[in-house]
């Protein structure tokens, strides 16, 4: 039986548009285990990316725990949650979220600025995760030199470059053509079977998620199909 890495318990999330409640998520359970690659659907609405989101620390939940590698981070500062985060998950975002300016080394660069590694060893870190992505070649590279699939490439080195536990892909497909795409769901297989990371991957694409090991359907904030 494989090990549980994501435990998320009797978890709600309610936003408030002036006084109005606006409930997301209601009474939502599931088990993660080490090494999944989870794929969510459901139509908009139906709360995936706030699931991601509260499984990212990016977010806290209204009601219920998540607990993560034995860690419940639901009662986390938002201080606790910025350094849980910056060690445990890495995100990758639909539209990529690289900053211009900055070259793709330096893009992947940036989460480990926030750590105690020196700079040969921060390099040693981006060029091992471009290495992985298959973009040594474009290091020097801006956002505007590369394509699409490129960009997401360099948003899933950064993903990476901190060895985090969980992996989390926000239509990480959406914004790219069918040969990108496939060469993003390719790349995002290798990590989950030759890397080990654990993958949870929010989509609307059947295709995508039939990539997963497994793939599970939330309606009106609840789990409707292949609950855990």
């Amino acid at each position: 039986m494989s090990e549980t890495l994501v435990t998320v318990e009797g978890v709600s999330k309610t936003y408030y548009r002036e006084k109005q409640p606006i409930p997301v998520l209601d009474r939502l359970s599931l088990t993660i285990s080490r090494g999944d690659f989870l794929a969510l659907m459901g139509p908009s609405g139906s709360g995936k990316t706030t699931l991601l989101n509260l499984l990212a620390g990016i977010d806290k939940p209204t009601a219920g725990k998540i607990v993560v590698d034995g860690q419940d981070i639901s009662g986390y500062s938002e201080g606790e949650l910025a350094a849980w985060r910056s060690r445990t998950t890495g995100f990758i975002f639909q539209l990529y979220n690289l900053i211009p300016v900055l070259t793709a080394f330096e893009n992947v660069e940036l989460p480990l600025l926030l750590t105690r590694l020196s700079r040969r060893e921060r390099t040693e870190h981006v060029m091992h995760a471009l290495d992985i992505v298959a973009l040594t070649d474009r290091a020097h590279h801006y956002p505007r030199q590369l394509s699409g699939g490129q960009e997401q490439r360099v948003s899933i080195a950064r993903a990476i470059v901190v060895d985090p536990l969980l992996l989390l892909a926000d239509e990480p497909t959406g914004d790219l053509d069918a040969k990108s795409a496939e060469e993003i769901l390719t790349l995002l297989n290798r990590l989950n079977t030759e890397f080990q990371k654990t993958i949870v991957m929010v989509t609307h694409d059947p295709k995508a998620a039939g990539r997963a090991r497994r793939t599970l359907h939330l309606e009106k904030g609840q789990l409707v199909t292949g609950a855990a």
